[in-house]
């Protein structure tokens, strides 16, 4: 399982120019699930992300984590996190898990970041979506659960 994490000042998610998601301090969490990912995976990455110390401290050392900071998580399924390149200009997503399995543990991981206590907003899953958002440093990490 793979998550690319930014961290941001505020995002939101517009699915057919209607919002239908927005956060305001936080991490956005673009996440793609692996043909061989299960439920320890989206529990591992979802405590992973939500300890990662990434937001400043007093001293403006990165060394806080979106709890530390009460911040928001705007999670979106991303399956080109699995697009492979290696080979011609078109990517292959052959790794990437099969719509039904990949939304079982996209909810998954969502579910284990609610129940960490942190405001937890998402996109549509398979829909056309626009994210917008506000990076914050920059800083972007990328994250991922060991291989099978």
């Amino acid at each position: 399982m793979r998550a690319l994490v930014q961290r941001v000042s505020r995002a939101r998610v517009f699915v057919e120019d209607e919002i239908v998601s927005e956060i305001s301090r936080g991490l956005v969490v673009f996440v793609g699930i692996h043909q061989d990912d299960d439920h320890e995976d989206a529990a591992s990455l979802a405590r992973k992300v939500i300890q990662l110390r990434i937001f400043p401290d007093t001293e403006n050392k990165m060394n806080l984590s979106v709890r530390d900071i009460v911040g928001h998580l705007l999670i979106v399924s991303q399956f080109t996190l699995y697009g492979d390149t290696r080979k011609g200009n078109r990517p292959s997503y052959s790794k990437a898990a099969a719509p039904d399995k990949a939304r079982e543990l996209y909810e998954s991981f969502a579910l284990f970041c609610r129940r960490s206590g942190l405001t937890v907003a998402t996109g549509v899953f398979q829909a056309a979506m626009k994210v917008e958002l506000v990076n914050e440093g920059p800083v972007t990490l990328w994250c991922e659960t060991e291989s099978k």
